[in-house]
């Protein structure tokens, strides 16, 4: 792509390039295929776990195992991700990660057990990865903008969406072309958004750290503190990021509740949307082909509940949001599941949980790129957001131990994916609360005080 120009200055330095409305649409846009399908291959998996069971000869309680050992590989691939964002930037991890994990999809429909799916499913946590890109990408492009937490909530419900396509392209195309094959054509769309990706442009706030660390490199102190003043950003000759920054006295705190809110959210997702339909078949008597009915309905109800939460974290605060929903809906899930009723009945509970567990990830992905200073967004986000492999891995094997152990999958359900997103909006408490993060509520709403790296709102799009 060539530099913007003027008529008196000529090219304009990439950390001086405007952001206009076109490039908050172009990058948005992308951004948000990137979501969906990355989304669709991730989901579909576990729409099919049920199918490649059935395929390969495998038990209810082994399928999940093996899901649980290939969230282990995706922990393990995951944690690369902050690194590329932080060192090679913001556009160029986004084609890295799409690239990847189109790659993992594609090889998925060529496994011939469960070592080969173990591994290949592994390197999906690049592009499970691929949300921590969009919150500290649209969290820069997004800095000046007006109901910035609602833009993002479209892009974030990329979620919902790209489940539904999941279950949608199940139920169509299973049946036409077997799941190995539906594999290949999440793969086939994931390289296509990543050649999309590459003519979009950086973001200015990276190339300003770029340029401001070049100008310290090079004992040019005073340029770099004008870009540091240009920018809003909070670094100076001693600063290089990395973990030490993130769990340094200042965002340790912050640091390590955020994680553990995104380990305890995914034991619920891992249970009520990955493995929705074993949970719908299992605990409620729904048959496979009712089930992908009833996951249809609710990721759609899902893709609302992203707007919502995106529209209400502008108001009340995105943290405060973040608590509230997923407190509903661990109390949705818990209804569902001890509650006897009709399909329709199903439906609407189910259709709840997911509104209030997807939901509130809007508002949290935001909140996370504000909520850590821009040298060190990309690993800060990234460390919390690789714990949800790892709520993956209990979610999955908590599930699978309470089903060897003998329980229903009733029970197991509940102490696992309800509880573990009752815990998530408890630790939400603990974190920060980031002025200019929604709703301007009292230092002490949460008990704790501002942090001092935020950037406010100036700009009415």
């Amino acid at each position: 792509m060539s530099s913007p120009r003027t008529a008196s200055t000529g090219p304009v330095a990439p950390w001086d390039v405007p952001v206009t409305p076109g490039m908050i649409r172009k990058v948005s846009i992308v951004c948000f295929l990137a979501w969906v399908i990355s989304v669709y291959d991730f989901t579909l998996f576990g729409t099919l776990l049920p199918v490649i069971a059935e395929d390969f000869g495998w038990s209810t309680a082994q399928s999940t195992m093996i899901n649980t050992l290939a969230h282990v590989g995706v922990f393990i691939v995951s944690l690369i991700v902050g690194p590329i964002i932080d060192r090679l930037g913001r556009r160029n991890a986004l084609v890295i990660l799409m690239i990847g994990g189109g790659l993992a999809a594609g090889f998925t429909g060529m496994a011939i057990g469960a070592v080969s799916i173990i591994l290949v499913r592994s390197f999906t946590g690049l592009s499970l990865s691929e949300e921590v890109v969009n919150a500290v990408y649209l969290s820069e492009i997004y800095k000046d903008v007006k109901n910035k937490g609602f833009f993002y909530s479209v892009v974030q419900a990329g979620y919902p969406i790209g489940a539904l396509v999941a279950a949608g392209m199940s139920a169509l195309l299973l049946p036409v072309i077997g799941w190995r094959w539906s594999f290949v054509i999440a793969g086939v769309l994931a390289i296509a958004v990543a050649l999309v990706a590459t003519r979009l442009p950086e973001s200015p706030t990276f190339a300003a750290i770029r340029e401001a660390r070049r100008r310290q490199s090079v004992g040019d102190d005073a340029g770099a503190q004008v870009l540091i003043d240009q920018h809003r950003l909070e670094m100076d000759s001693e600063t290089q990021g990395g973990l030490k920054e993130v769990f340094s006295p200042a965002l340790r705190r912050h640091t390590i509740l955020l994680s553990l809110a995104w380990l305890f959210s995914w034991i619920g997702i891992q249970v009520f949307s990955v493995l929705g339909t074993t949970v719908l078949v299992e605990a409620k008597g729904v048959s496979f082909e009712n089930a992908l009915v009833i996951l249809i309905g609710a990721n759609a109800v899902g893709f609302v509940g992203y707007l919502f939460h995106g529209w209400l974290g502008d108001r009340i605060g995105r943290q405060r949001t973040v608590i509230l929903g997923w407190l509903a809906g661990a109390a949705s899930s818990l209804g569902m599941l001890l509650i006897p009723g009709a399909t329709w009945f199903i439906i609407a509970m189910y259709g709840l949980t997911l509104f209030f567990l997807t939901g509130p990830f809007a508002a949290l992905l935001y909140y996370m790129g504000e909520s850590f200073p821009a040298h060190a967004r990309g690993m800060g986000t990234n460390v919390a957001h690789v714990m949800a492999p790892v709520g993956g891995i209990v979610g999955s094997g908590l599930l699978s131990a309470l089903l060897f152990a003998g329980l229903s999958m009733t029970a197991a359900a509940i102490l696992s994916g309800t509880l573990g997103l009752a815990l998530a909006g408890l630790c939400m408490m603990g974190t920060r609360r980031i002025e200019g993060s929604g709703a301007d509520a009292p230092a002490d709403l949460l008990g704790h005080g501002n942090h001092p790296d935020i950037e406010k709102d100036e700009v009415t799009l």
